[in-house]
């Protein structure tokens, strides 16, 4: 345990990785499959004591902090190049307690496990759609998922959070103790300070989901998207209406449904009396189930590109834009798969002031995503992905930060609102007026 700061050497319970050490490749793979960052440090914290070792060592030897916990970021940032890679992983234990409806979660937990122990008494709350992502990083970002419609987004269900700030402090910070800290970390990421435990509250939905998918030929793409559109406008909270083209060339729309199936059931006709479907899937799965859908594809092993788009409306216009994915007429070479998701009910029922997170008016958030494994073919997926999302920029009202991918400060201010920003930059002068914290979608400090 040499070269190391006396707070590593004398107070640290996990495991430290260097390069040639067992497990350090491991630890420094991340779900884009692009990034192949090598830390000088990776330290595998056991407890929240590890984490202010790990953030006082970083700051001693001067070296870039990146957190880890599902290592979803599409750029990164988790794996700092020479620098100290905080690893939360071994931090996963999740604490329900049924009668209360709280889980207390700690900052490594994964979507999965905290589902999987929610499930157990018919509970959840807001959730991605992927297990295998970290809870931290979805819900600093604010954390979309199939209940946000009915109960919010992961961050508006945060009843605390304990954090380490950037000066290796541990602060609890709730709506009455740092409340100004309180509504940065709504949304505002990974900007100030490391969050090693999450309560949150719960809510009985059951342990039953539906799926209903129609697929249909781009040439009723227009109407049928249309019509989607306006049932979207009707639809119950219950259900989340998504759309996309995939590798197939097939629209696809419908919805997912958390709650009686066979309520979900009655609207699936609907949808598809839209057209002439090439294909239908209407299916009953687990709460759990649903959650776990996407894992495959979303897996370890791809190089990855994305763009997003927050939409406020969705006319004829941005219907031709969204079906020709920045080409003629929708065809060609790697183009990117496109998405839409409904957003509104009880994300809209938050006020826009009460949280970091902005843009609680979008109708649905647009994702243009490519997944490839020859590194021959980076150029031209970046390129074919940024010409895509470029068409549907002119209906766009802003972004989702957990979205962002290389926009850099561009980025940012289009995830936040000025106001929003301003108050972000004087939160993070405060609590991190160094930029300790900078391998995120980066607030900067003011100057």
């Amino acid at each position: 345990m040499t070269n190391r700061s006396t707070d590593l050497a004398h107070h640290f319970d996990g495991q430290l990785l260097r390069a040639g050490d067992p497990g350090y490749d491991e630890a420094r793979t991340v779900w884009n499959a692009m990034v192949d960052h090598r830390p000088r440090m990776i330290v595998r914290c056991a407890g929240v004591g590890d984490v202010v070792a790990a953030v006082r060592t970083a700051r001693d030897l001067d070296l870039e902090i990146g957190v880890r916990c599902g290592g979803h970021s599409v750029v990164g940032h988790a794996v700092p190049q020479d620098g100290l890679m905080i690893d939360l992983t071994p931090m996963g234990g999740v604490r329900v307690d049924p009668v209360r409806r709280r889980a207390w979660v700690q900052g490594g937990a994964m979507l999965g496990a905290l589902d999987a122990q929610a499930q157990r008494h018919g509970l959840a709350t807001t959730a991605g759609n992927v297990s295998h992502t970290g809870v931290g990083g979805l819900t600093l970002g604010g954390g979309m998922g199939w209940l946000a419609r009915q109960h919010g987004l992961t961050c508006d269900n945060v009843e605390s959070f304990e954090l380490v700030t950037a000066a290796g402090e541990v602060v609890r910070v709730t709506r009455d103790e740092h409340p100004d800290l309180f509504w940065g970390l709504c949304g505002g990421g990974g900007n100030f300070g490391v969050v090693t435990e999450f309560e949150f509250r719960l809510h009985e939905v059951g342990t039953r989901a539906l799926t209903a998918e129609y697929s249909f030929g781009l040439d009723q793409g227009a109407a049928v998207l249309r019509g989607w559109r306006d049932l979207n406008a009707e639809a119950p909270r219950e259900a989340t209406f998504t759309a996309g083209i995939g590798a197939d060339g097939l629209l696809t729309v419908g919805f997912v449904w958390v709650g009686d199936p066979e309520r979900g059931r009655r609207l699936a006709p609907r949808i598809g009396a839209l057209g002439r479907p090439v294909a239908e899937h209407v299916v009953e799965r687990t709460y759990l189930q649903l959650q776990r859908r996407d894992d495959a594809t979303d897996g370890h092993a791809l190089r990855r590109y994305w763009k997003g788009h927050f939409l406020r409306g969705f006319d004829d216009a941005a219907i031709e834009a969204f079906l020709r994915r920045g080409t003629a007429d929708g065809t060609g070479e790697n183009l990117p798969s496109v998405g839409l998701q409904a957003y509104g009910g009880a994300i809209d029922d938050v006020a826009d002031a009460d949280t970091a997170f902005s843009h609680r008016g979008t109708l649905f958030e647009y994702v243009a995503a490519s997944p490839w494994t020859d590194p021959a073919e980076d150029s031209a997926r970046f390129a074919v992905a940024r010409r895509c999302a470029a068409a549907m920029e002119p209906f766009a009202s802003g972004v989702y930060v957990n979205t962002l991918s290389d926009e850099g400060d561009a980025g940012v201010r289009r995830a936040y609102s000025a106001d929003k920003l301003a108050r972000l930059t004087a939160l993070k002068s405060r609590y991190d007026p160094d930029n300790a914290f900078h391998l995120n979608h980066n607030i900067r400090p003011a100057a």
